[in-house]
């Protein structure tokens, strides 16, 4: 069911009945209504899909029940093994099985063995990887003692299975969630009102700009053997907008939604085209998969407490489960350790630290900033040609048309060009907010209904699209 689609408008009103006049008299129903809900709205792509995810609830909500009994270090050890198993083991098959028989099998060919490795046919779950996650954190948490272990279900099955965010993210903490499961929430106008602001923005988005971009993207990744050099330059800059207003709308109708209940999820995004440097664009995009990856592998490594090279070594580790965590192909192995590759100078030169001074701070940028701000965007960019390349010499062919400028004129897109800087409009004016919309129309108050009006407009025109989300598929 996607947020962009006429059935979940319904799914919504209908919950939105029942969540606040129906099942709100007790927490526990509050809960359950949740839980049960997010199970027909992930179940409305295929139900095979939810059974795989009650699956990983139940095992993983008794994986944690357990460690909350016992102290014996070594029965510990052996359930959150169990967990760690199960879910990545899950994961595996469904997602990398496929890639690592037919790697290996084009791999022994070169030294001239023809094995021949059974493949399966199997339909990827939907978001997947982002409740494995999810659940994965519980478990650990528990295991580490920084969490207590819940004996409520319908809190856990309403925590794990959240619709607004199940699908794509972000991927919340337990410790950060589970206790506003706790809480009986009542109806806040303010809130509300906030959140759906964030859904239209998020909405707008992901339906006008996003959309709008991608089929410029498409034409200049499908035809790139027919486009000048400056058309797929142009193509690639759409693209870096197309995900990014896909994901980071997603991120914002899921915040918005997840107010308009009485949640608050974690900030996904802080305008990370706006990065200095490549550490920072990371501290900025895609937050909370970038903090798991901190606090679940880069911090057990080692982190950056030993020598330099172990350092180095722990950031390429980092992002090459990053990449291999997009996808089930080498463009997104190569697109991870690329931006490791983009890490290494600050490594080298201990630039990896935030910033002491970022565009958040100051309404006056001077030419140094912008120059860094625009070779970080580039240097995304190129990354980025990889993540969406179908392989990795078709993402080296259109990195090398690139090069072939024919033209100096830029071709007439107009329509996503102006939407594009509308976008950077709106992220530049808001960014000292967690939301772009409401630091906008704080400094604009009198714009909010034209805005309001515009955006709907818009969103109607081209809601029949319909178009998935790009991190579904992940």
């Amino acid at each position: 069911m996607l947020f962009n689609s006429w059935t979940f408008v319904w799914f919504l009103i209908l919950f939105f009945i029942g969540y606040w006049f129906t099942f709100n008299k007790t927490v526990r129903l509050q809960n359950a209504f949740i839980a049960l809900s997010s199970f027909i709205f992930y179940g409305w792509w295929d139900v095979r899909f939810l059974l795989l995810l009650l699956l990983s609830l139940i095992v993983d909500f008794s994986v944690g029940y357990y460690l909350e009994q016992t102290t014996n270090l070594s029965k510990r050890k052996a359930l959150l093994y169990f967990s760690l198993l199960f879910n990545l083991g899950i994961l595996a098959l469904f997602k990398y099985y496929n890639f690592f028989a037919q790697s290996t099998s084009h791999f022994l060919q070169l030294f001239g063995f023809h094995p021949d490795f059974v493949t399966i046919n199997i339909v990827l779950p939907i978001g997947i990887s982002f409740y494995t996650f999810q659940s994965l954190s519980y478990t650990i948490e528990v295991y580490r003692k920084k969490l207590k272990a819940t004996s409520d279900i319908a809190a856990y099955a309403a925590f794990i299975s959240f619709f607004p965010q199940l699908v794509a993210g972000p991927i919340e903490r337990a410790a950060h969630m589970l206790p506003q499961y706790y809480r009986h929430r009542k109806f806040n106008y303010y809130k509300a009102a906030v959140g759906m602001r964030m859904i239209l923005w998020g909405m707008f988005k992901k339906v006008v700009i996003a959309d709008t971009c991608a089929g410029y993207a498409n034409d200049a990744f499908n035809n790139y053997l027919h486009r000048d050099g400056l058309t797929l330059i142009i193509g690639a800059i759409y693209f870096a907008f197309q995900i990014y207003g896909d994901f980071s709308g997603y991120t914002d109708i899921a915040r918005g939604l997840a107010k308009l209940f009485g949640f608050e999820l974690k900030v996904n995004f802080l305008y990370p085209y706006f990065s200095k440097n490549i550490a920072d664009f990371w501290r900025r995009w895609h937050i909370s998969l970038t903090s798991w990856f901190r606090d679940y592998v880069y911090i057990p490594l080692g982190g950056s407490r030993q020598s330099k090279a172990i350092t180095i070594r722990n950031t390429f580790a980092v992002f090459l489960v990053s990449g291999l965590w997009h996808g089930a192909n080498w463009t997104f192995i190569c697109w991870g350790l690329l931006h490791a590759l983009f890490m290494l100078p600050l490594l080298l030169f201990n630039l990896t630290k935030k910033p002491l001074y970022t565009v958040e701070t100051t309404n006056k940028v001077n030419w140094r900033d912008i120059l860094q701000i625009g070779i970080t965007f580039s240097l995304a960019v190129i990354a980025w040609v990889f993540f969406r390349a179908l392989d990795i010499q078709t993402a080296f062919d259109y990195l090398r048309h690139m090069l072939h400028i024919t033209v100096l004129t830029l071709p007439g897109k107009s329509d996503a060009f102006i939407l594009v800087i509308f976008l950077i409009f709106i992220d530049w004016i808001g960014r000292k907010n967690e939301s772009a919309i409401e630091g906008f129309l704080q400094q604009f108050p009198k714009l909010k209904y034209v805005l309001y009006l515009s955006f709907g407009l818009l969103i109607y025109v081209n809601f029949s699209r319909q178009t998935s989300f790009i991190y579904f598929q992940f």
